[in-house]
C-alpha cells in the first residue's frame, strides 16, 4: 500500500518519527483497511509498533469500539506508546463523545501524565469536545495551567485557545488580557486566531494588540 512521495511526503511533517518507520500509506486507504480488519486482537496488544502506520492503524482500531469503557481500556494501553502528533490527533472514537461526563474524568487523569502525546490528547478531546454545548470555563484553566516546556504540548495548547476564542470568545479572551499563559503559546493562540475565518476582524485587531 505504500507509495515513496507519499512517505517522503509524510516523513517531513513528522520529525519526531524515523524515516525508517515510515511506509506512505495515504490516510483514506489505511482507513478502510482498518474498517475491513477482522480478527486483529493480537495486533492490538503488540506493542510498541514498528511503523507509523502500524500505530495510525491501531488508532483507527480502537475508534471502531462502540463501548466507552472498553475504548478506555484501549486507549489506555496504547497513549503510552504514541511518539508522534499526526497519530495522536487522529483517533477520535465517536463513543467517547456521547459521554461527556464519564470522559471527563478520563481526560482530567491524562492531562496530568508524564507523557507528552497523552497530555496532547487529553486537550485535543477538551478542544474537539467541549467548547460547545459541554463547554464550562473550568475547563479552560486545566488547559492554561498545564506547564511543560514541550512544544507538541503547547502548540496543541495554542489551538485549543485559538479555537476557544472562535466559540467561546467572552469566556476565553481574558487569559490573553491577563497573561495567564506563558509567551510562546501566548503569541501562538493570536496568531492562529488572526489566521481563522471563525474570529471577527474586530476581535482579530484586538486581539493584535495584546501580543507580547
Amino acid at each position: 500500500m505504500g507509495e515513496e512521495k507519499y512517505r517522503e511526503f509524510s516523513s517531513k511533517l513528522m520529525p519526531t518519527v524515523s524515516k525508517d518507520k515510515v511506509i506512505g500509506i495515504r490516510t483514506p486507504i489505511l482507513r478502510k483497511y482498518a474498517k475491513d480488519l477482522e480478527n486483529y486482537d493480537e495486533f492490538l496488544t503488540d506493542l510498541p509498533h514498528k511503523y507509523f502506520e502500524e500505530d495510525n492503524l491501531h488508532a483507527f482500531l480502537i475508534e471502531r469500539e462502540r463501548d466507552f469503557e472498553k475504548c478506555i481500556e484501549m486507549l489506555d494501553t496504547f497513549l503510552p506508546f504514541v511518539d508522534n502528533w499526526a497519530t495522536c490527533d487522529s483517533m477520535k472514537p465517536k463513543v467517547l463523545k456521547k459521554e461527556p461526563e464519564k470522559l471527563l474524568v478520563h481526560i482530567k487523569r491524562w492531562i496530568k501524565s508524564k507523557d507528552v502525546y497523552t497530555v496532547r490528547y487529553a486537550i485535543n478531546l477538551f478542544m474537539s469536545f467541549y467548547l460547545d454545548e459541554n463547554f464550562d470555563s473550568d475547563y479552560l484553566d486545566l488547559v492554561a495551567d498545564v506547564k511543560i516546556e514541550e512544544y507538541y504540548i503547547n502548540m496543541m495548547r495554542a489551538w485549543y485557545f485559538a479555537t476557544a476564542l472562535a466559540k467561546q470568545y467572552n469566556a476565553t479572551v481574558p487569559y490573553m488580557e491577563n497573561n495567564v499563559l506563558d509567551e510562546w503559546t501566548h503569541n501562538k493562540t493570536i496568531q492562529k486566531s488572526i489566521e481563522s475565518f471563525r474570529i471577527t476582524e474586530e476581535h482579530k485587531n484586538y486581539l493584535k494588540k495584546l501580543k507580547r
